[in-house]
This record gives structure tokens, sequence and C-alpha cells, in this order.
């Protein structure tokens, strides 16, 4: 294969992002210094996001037949890098600076969040089953690491093991599944596979049975009904800038291949399998509402919420025509904004040197009037997951029922509305558990260190973002137009 000036622009935003990764390896090698060592990965997303607007010019482009750079992939690249630098902010804030006590090694936080985070990159641009299992386990590897992190906890370490075993399962039925997929079609790329299936019509049981299995592997990352069981307990388990991590990044790129995956082979949407879908939607809404109602702790709630949030977008992905890729690219962005802004509030009100996560919701109690700016930014995260107008959550729920509706999915469209009614619910009872008053309350915003403000001044552009989108979301919906499969 010859490689060209053009294949290096369209790769660069994950060769600047591995260039990150050693750079920051041999940094820590060379000397441990915390602020260093996020100064320098804060540098190289920053990098790796402005190489995006080349990568944009010299797309589509398939760099090797198993990674084609589009502008599909480059707006889920945008959306990654944006989220893990979010995430490397809320880490600095989260480990604090100086002799603050902690036991273990700081930095290698760091360096595990970028090698998923190019996992991710690699997952979003793949085309190809091999480069699709590349980027899933570059992308889970470095996760069970940060999730059990804080390893002198308990529920950490717990988190950690349960993950890497469920996750192990979950890689097990996707391999077995491309195994037979590859078996029927006779190839492992998507477009291959795509056009094997279309010319037998109807895909033959061998090729459901795959698309099937490799269903449940993907499933199992995105914590869909009856695979969710672990989400709850990682969320809770795993410390707060690594819960952001999981609930953005991480599934934002599973469910962009799994677009990819379904928009390319239109006969996976078909048959049994369109049902199958359609059923673990409606059960993911249903189940993820039910059991967030019951949560007193709110990082368990934000993960039976995220349950809830991949069941309304497999809606569009069961609807897939029409408006279908569009409603997810907004939906994705809206939902990857809130969440940052929920597990960013947890994340400042959190220290790893006190055992466990501020995330108990009694803690939340009457928060307005000790710290009135991490309240806003909650109080606003909030309305928008729950979807009420003037947030980024109802643009993104408005286009997902006006996708349901166009394909006249009413059964799935029925279970959202029922879903969202169930969502107000609880997070309205959180944003009242903020606003309640205490005796004996302390009423002033607690003093912050510096890199506590740099999480905070983030945490307040995430608001007023999610409020910018609510009012005029014309820049965001003209972004995701571009971005559409076709490229």
């Amino acid at each position: 294969m010859e490689f060209t000036t053009q294949h290096f622009i369209a790769l660069a935003p994950l060769l600047i992002t591995s260039a990150t990764i050693i750079v920051v390896m041999l940094a820590i090698a060379w000397r441990r210094n915390h602020s260093q060592t996020f100064l320098l990965s804060v540098a190289g997303l920053n990098l790796a996001l402005l190489s995006i607007l080349p990568a944009l010019k010299v797309a589509p482009l398939a760099v090797t037949p198993l990674l084609q750079i589009d502008t599909f992939a480059c707006l889920y690249m945008a959306l990654i890098l944006v989220a893990t630098l979010a995430c490397v902010t809320l880490a600095h804030a989260y480990l604090g600076d100086g002799g603050s006590g902690y036991p273990g090694n700081r930095e290698e936080l760091y360096l595990l969040i970028l090698m998923a985070a190019a996992g991710g990159l690699v997952l979003v641009s793949a085309q190809h089953l091999a480069g699709l299992f590349v980027g899933l386990e570059l992308l889970s590897v470095p996760v069970y690491g940060l999730v059990a992190y804080a390893f002198f906890n308990k529920r950490s370490l717990e988190a950690g093991i349960k993950y890497m075993v469920l996750s192990a399962a979950g890689s097990a039925f996707l391999l077995f599944g491309m195994a037979l997929l590859y078996a029927d079609a006779g190839s492992l790329s998507f477009n291959g596979i795509g056009q094997a299936l279309a010319a037998t019509g109807l895909p033959s049981s061998l090729a459901q049975l795959g698309l099937g299995m490799m269903l449940i592997g993907l499933a199992f990352k995105l914590s869909l009904v009856p695979f969710h069981l672990w989400t709850p307990d990682v969320y809770e388990g795993a410390p707060a800038p690594v819960a952001a991590f999981l609930a953005t990044a991480s599934k934002v790129a599973v469910f962009a291949v799994m677009v990819r995956l379904f928009q390319i082979s239109p006969a996976a949407s078909s048959g049994v399998l369109s049902d199958v879908l359609t059923i673990i939607a409606i059960a993911s809404i249903l189940f993820g509402n039910l059991l967030a109602l019951t949560q007193s702790n709110l990082k368990r709630l934000l993960g039976y919420s995220s349950i809830a949030h991949f069941g309304y977008l497999l809606i569009a992905l069961v609807a897939s025509k029409g408006l279908a890729v569009e409603a997810i690219g907004v939906y994705l962005v809206t939902y990857v904004i809130t969440s940052l802004g929920a597990f960013g509030v947890i994340t400042l009100m959190s220290s790893p040197y006190n055992g466990r996560d501020a995330d108990a919701l009694y803690e939340y109690r009457g928060l307005f009037w000790r710290r009135p700016y991490l309240t806003a930014v909650l109080t606003v995260m909030m309305l928008s997951l729950a979807g009420i107008p003037l947030t980024a959550g109802f643009i993104g729920k408005f286009y997902i029922i006006a996708t349901g509706v166009q394909s006249q999915q009413w059964w799935l469209v029925g279970s959202l509305v029922l879903g969202s009614a169930i969502g107000v619910f609880y997070y309205l009872r959180v944003m009242v558990t903020l606003y309640l008053i205490e005796p004996n309350l302390r009423r002033h915003d607690a003093q912050l260190h510096w890199e506590q403000r740099a999480g905070g001044v983030m945490l307040l552009a995430i608001a007023v973002l999610a409020f910018f989108l609510g009012l005029y979301p014309q820049p965001l919906l003209s972004l995701v137009q571009q971005s559409g499969l076709a490229g």
C-alpha cells in the first residue's frame, strides 16, 4: 500500500493521540509531576482536535482496508476527543495537586485515558471487523484499570473486576459472531458483508445468528437490557472522572461503529434482528427509568438513566431511514454534554482521599446554599436529561421522536414518551434535593483550589452550551447534517 501525505493528514487525530501517549509515558518515566502530565495530555488532545479540520479536507478516504476517514468518523472523533479533554480536566481537579495523601501514582490515570481515547478513534473510523475489534479492545482494556484506579477503595476494585469479567464475556460473543458472519459472507469488511447479505435478499440463519451474537457483544458495552447488570455497580465504584469517561467517550465510540455497521448492511436491520432490537430498546427504556426511580445514589441513578438513553437511541437505529443518522448524531452530542456536566459536579464534590465519592443523594441536600455554581450546573443538566424545552436534551429527544414517527414505529415512540414521563420524576427529585434548607447551614461557596477552579469554569461553560443549543440548535444541526454516512 502506498502511503501519501493525504493518508497522514487523514490519520492525524489518531497519530497525534498516539504520539501524546508516548510523550506522556516518557515524561512519567523521566520525572513524576502531576501538573506536567496533565498539561502534556491536554496539549496533545487539543492538537488532535485541531487536526480534524485538515482531515476533513481529504475525507472521505480509505486509509487502509481497516480504517475509513470520512465526515461521519470526524464528527465522532471530535466528540470523543472533547469528552476525553473534559474527563482529563475533571481528573486533575479530582486527584488534586501536592501532597494530599493519595496513596498511589496519579500520573498513570492520564496515560490510561489517552489510550482508551485512541481506541475510540480507531473504533469510529473502522470499516472492517478486524478494525472494530482492535479499536474495541484498545478502548476497553485501559478502562478496566481506570475503573479500579482507586484501588484502596473496595468498591472501586470490585467494579474493576466486575467490568473486566463481563466485558471479556461480551468480547467472546462479539468474536464468535464475527466468525459466523465471515463464514457466511466470506468477507470481514463492512461493505463486503453488506453486499453479501444484500445479494441473498434475506440474510441466512447463519448470518442472522452472527449479527445477533455481535449485537450481544456490543449491547454489553452499551449496557442495554438484559446486558446491563454491571452498569450501576461499575458507575458507583469507578472514580467520578472515570465514570464520566465510561458514560460518554466509551459509549459514543461503540454506538458510532454500530450505526456504521447497521447502515452499511441494511439487511442487518430487517427480519428477526429488527424485532430483537425493538424489544431491547423498549426493555432498556422502561427498565432503565423504573430502576432509576428507587436510587438514592446519584452515580447509580445516572447509570440507570444512561441505560434508558441508549434505549432511546436504539429507536433511531431501528428506524434506520430518513432522519436516523442525523438524529443519532444530535442525540449523542447533547447526551455527552449533559453527562459530562452531571458527572463533573460529582467530581468537584468528591475527593479520592475520603475513601468514596460524594455520590449519595443526601450529600446534595441544600447544596444551593453551599455551592450555588455547582447547583446551577447540576440543575441545568437534570433539566436537559429530562428533555425539558430550552435545553440541549430537548432537541435530542425531539429528533428521536421525529425519526420514530417518520418510520411509524409507534410502540417505540410510545415507550419513549412513557419512559420520559417516568424520567422527569426522578430528575426533578434530584433538583428539589439541591434546594432544600438544612438546619445549621453555612451559606457560602467553599474555597476551591486552582485545579478545581479550572474544572468549575469548564462545567459553567458546559451548562451555558446546554442552554445555547436548546435555544439555538442550528450550528449543531448543520454540523451533524454534513457528517452523514455518505461522507
